[in-house]
């Protein structure tokens, strides 16, 4: 085995290097389901790497559900390694502003998204029964019972004043500094994106975006009647920050709306150093940077990623992000931060929705303060691994030769790029045909650039009716590739 670097020659990612060599074993049949995995101090010795990093690569297989740590025995293989495929090419997005229209697109994959009938690979929406929140439920139902009467009211406009020393307290973990006055409670991440906007933008304005992003970013533009600029982003180093700095330099950008933590549908994310670099860029231009940090608790190596706001604490940067992924997507609370535009975002938010559900937002801050948050994060995000890297060995297996597949170090969802001209919305209308909901690529970018690409949602419990679905898509697929 040779040395572990991280393709850039630096030692970042030494620890992930080291993991994918681990899976090399497994792949190639050196390592076997139940076998002892080679000693720390022995692949330590091997690498060249220190004791440290590879307790870090062996955490992450162990969170992947690859490997388990056994007590004074080590660790020891549950599972074989990642697909070998390669990943999905960056993209290479339309020159200038777009204008954005994929409401009709995303209405269309929602109105199945919630039929039981239908397999849920559609909507980034974690189960109920896998967040399993019983404890923020019962929270609920305390402050409902003791407190209700005080509950049944209208919160200003900022929300819940404990909620918002909850989540600062949290910040901090992340070197992310926030004032309670800075923090607003909101309906979910959507309805901050859309507050943000609002501050900084007015109809007509472009804004920078990654390609592919998430859909509801591009329903947010639309309905705003902004433009949007797409940028390349590589599903495995994240945004192009060269092409960043030429689009600044050439075109009429009002705003960049880029995710921090985990892209979606890519599930890539910049380094401390990209982002740094964007926040420069940013600050050289006079432009404002909202970022989107949803997934960001969603983390599946020994760190969180640190958000933008955390490494340029005075860059004017607009921090969104919600529960919505990680415990109460039922509860839609979500919450901004900025300390130059909430004067405005109160503003919009007073006329939008005037304030967020005082219930809820009580129940979630006595979760927060009861240490409860941090074991239910630990279990999702060991979950949330192993339902990917069993998504990624099924697609492995069933879906045609050249298929490439993202690796995401976070969040709940695989990206497929599908060899030659392949249309992945005709898939869609066969596969609900067939009970099975996914989604388009088309519905990630305005100009419509990822045809031949699909995301699968990781969200539910494995099962053998998620596993048949994806047997059943990749046999799909490979007969639409005959007739292309």
């Amino acid at each position: 085995m040779g040395a572990v670097t991280n393709g850039q020659g630096g030692a970042t990612h030494r620890y992930q290097a080291l993991a994918d060599i681990i899976c090399a074993l497994l792949d190639s049949g050196v390592l076997c389901q139940g076998m002892r995995a080679p000693s720390v101090r022995r692949i330590a010795a091997e690498q060249g790497v220190s004791i440290s990093t590879v307790l870090h690569a062996y955490r992450l297989l162990e969170d992947r559900g690859v490997l388990e740590a056994r007590p004074k025995s080590g660790f020891y293989v549950t599972g074989g390694g990642p697909t070998a495929r390669a990943t999905p090419r960056a993209s290479k997005p339309k020159d200038g502003p777009v204008k954005v229209a994929v409401a009709r697109g995303v209405l269309s994959l929602l109105e199945y998204a919630g039929r039981p009938d239908i397999v849920p690979l559609g909507c980034a929406i974690p189960s109920a029964e896998l967040l399993s929140a019983g404890g923020l439920d019962r929270f609920l139902a305390r402050t409902a019972r003791v407190k209700g009467k005080a509950y049944n009211i209208y919160t200003e406009p900022r929300g819940d004043a404990q909620l918002r020393r909850e989540i600062c307290h949290r910040a901090l973990r992340c070197g992310q500094v926030l004032r309670p006055d800075a923090v607003a409670i909101t309906n979910g991440c959507t309805e901050a994106l859309s507050l943000a906007l609002r501050a900084v933008t007015k109809r007509g304005d472009a804004v920078a975006i990654e390609s592919p992003t998430y859909f509801g970013l591009l329903q947010v533009l639309e309905a705003l009647e902004l433009h949007a600029i797409e940028l390349p982003t590589a599903a495995d180093t994240g945004l192009d920050i060269a092409a960043l700095a030429q689009v600044l330099a050439t075109k009429p950008v009002k705003a960049c709306l880029f995710s921090s933590s985990f892209n979606n549908p890519l599930g890539c994310s910049l380094t401390d150093d990209g982002k740094r670099a964007v926040l420069a860029l940013l600050e050289r231009h006079g432009v404002p940077l909202i970022e989107d940090d949803i997934y960001g608790d969603i983390y599946f190596g020994p760190e969180r990623p640190k958000p933008f706001m955390a490494l340029g604490r005075q860059a004017d940067v607009i921090y969104c992000s919600s529960f919505s992924k990680t415990v109460a997507p039922g509860y839609r609370v979500g919450w901004i931060a900025t300390e130059r535009h909430m004067e405005r975002v109160l503003e919009a938010k007073f006329a939008l929705t005037l304030c967020g559900a005082a219930l809820p937002q009580a129940a979630l801050a006595e979760f927060l303060s009861s240490g409860g948050y941090d074991s239910h994060l630990r279990r999702i995000r060991r979950a949330f691994a192993e339902n990917i890297d069993r998504m990624t060995r099924a697609v492995d297996r069933c879906f045609p030769a050249q298929t490439r597949i993202t690796r995401p170090a976070g969040g709940f969802v695989l990206w497929l790029e599908i060899p030659g001209r392949f249309d992945s919305r005709r898939l869609f209308d066969v596969a609900i045909a067939h009970g099975i909901c996914f989604a388009p690529g088309a519905i990630f970018s305005p100009s419509k650039s990822h045809a031949n690409c699909m995301r699968l949602s990781c969200g539910h419990p494995w099962d053998a009716r998620i596993e048949e679905s994806i047997e059943t898509l990749g046999t799909l697929t490979a007969n639409m590739l005959e007739k292309v």
